[in-house]
């Protein structure tokens, strides 16, 4: 009885700890694209003040374009 206890905490205590992990890793996913989200922000600041249009804006029109150009 004592060896089936025994087998059943290590397996919580075994299961937490890498759920755990898997939290900790994920958090610092969120943290490095929080840094991509703000260099694409600073990016798109610097292309709007330049052109007057977004990135997104950018790559809308170049897809219109080339789907105008294919459909001739």
């Amino acid at each position: 009885m004592k060896k089936i206890f025994l087998l059943c905490a290590i397996l919580v205590l075994c299961t937490s700890c890498s759920e755990f992990a898997l939290l900790m890793s994920g958090a610092s996913i969120a943290a490095n694209q929080n840094a991509y989200a703000r260099a694409y922000s600073g990016a798109d600041m610097f292309t709007i003040m330049s052109t007057e249009k977004s990135i997104k804006k950018h790559a809308y029109d170049k897809m219109k374009e080339t789907i105008d150009g294919r459909s001739k």
